[in-house]
């Protein structure tokens, strides 16, 4: 059987990555998006960087094909790998498409080296350690945005104005970081923290799921579900989506789990 198992990065990158993982594949599977980038390895293929997703795609690989990578929080990697997101939206291309042909043949000679998949992953983060410490600093204005969807559903108008940009700068910005615009990036968060607050436990049934991660009501997510994942919001909870990042989250859980106790959130925009 096929299997995947994430695992939290190291505490000087928590700030910079979800999670790394390990997979061994079987049969079809659909992919959420979640605002996040990946680098991944596959034995022979050698290193492809996978682009944020807008909707769900399904992939099948030989069965027994083994995969490692690292999965980057939302506007994490643009400025790290020195290419804008929106460049590989619903795309994978290979590392040195967008770092050089150096970078990629050097990691990848040691990833196809490494002993296991604990070795590969921490491989995996050096890397990213020396893409970090190279430069340039990362966009402030991004973590802002982020952390803001996180709890929120800000309409555009009204992140912009949280964030002292204008809509215009705010939607360039996000362009560059998150591969895509605010409005974009809000739904698909808004439905992380959906599933989020489904695993907390906050709350249970659908119509106040709905309400506290900020939809106007039940049928505003299952349109919205449906349009980002392909799945109804009960399929969805049931599928892999919901465990993809291990014991972390794209949004942040405590701030989740506080607003699952809040009454009076926001109505989605």
């Amino acid at each position: 059987m096929g299997w995947y198992t994430p695992t939290a990065p190291s505490p000087d990158l928590s700030g910079t990555l979800v999670c790394g993982w390990s997979a061994r594949t079987q049969g079809e599977h659909l992919l959420v998006p979640d605002a996040c980038m990946d680098i991944l390895w596959i034995p022979g293929a050698g290193i492809r960087v996978c682009g944020p997703e807008t909707r769900a795609w399904s992939f099948a690989l030989p069965p027994g094909t083994e995969s490692v990578g690292v999965r980057f929080r939302p506007g994490a990697a643009s400025h790290l790998l020195r290419t804008s997101a929106a460049e590989v939206r619903n795309i994978r291309v290979g590392l040195g498409d967008v770092l050089g042909s150096t970078w990629e043949r050097k990691l990848t000679d040691r990833l196809d080296n490494a002993p296991g998949y604990a070795e590969r992953i921490a491989l995996f983060e050096n890397a990213v350690r020396a893409w970090r410490n190279r430069g340039p600093e990362a966009d402030p204005l991004i973590g802002t945005v982020r952390k803001a969807l996180a709890r929120h559903s800000w309409n555009v108008g009204a992140l912009a104005d949280a964030a002292s940009v204008t809509e215009r700068q705010l939607q360039r910005r996000c362009n560059d970081a998150f591969g895509y615009g605010p409005a974009t990036l809000r739904g698909i968060l808004r439905l992380q923290r959906f599933m989020a607050l489904a695993q907390s436990g906050t709350r249970t049934g659908l119509a106040e799921l709905a309400a506290t991660a900020g939809y106007s009501d039940q049928a505003h997510l299952s349109r919205e579900c449906r349009r980002i994942s392909s799945l109804t919001p009960s399929d969805l909870l049931t599928s892999e989506a919901p465990d993809w990042h291990g014991t972390e989250s794209v949004v942040d859980v405590g701030n989740v789990q506080a607003l699952g106790r809040r009454t009076g959130e926001e109505s989605a925009a």
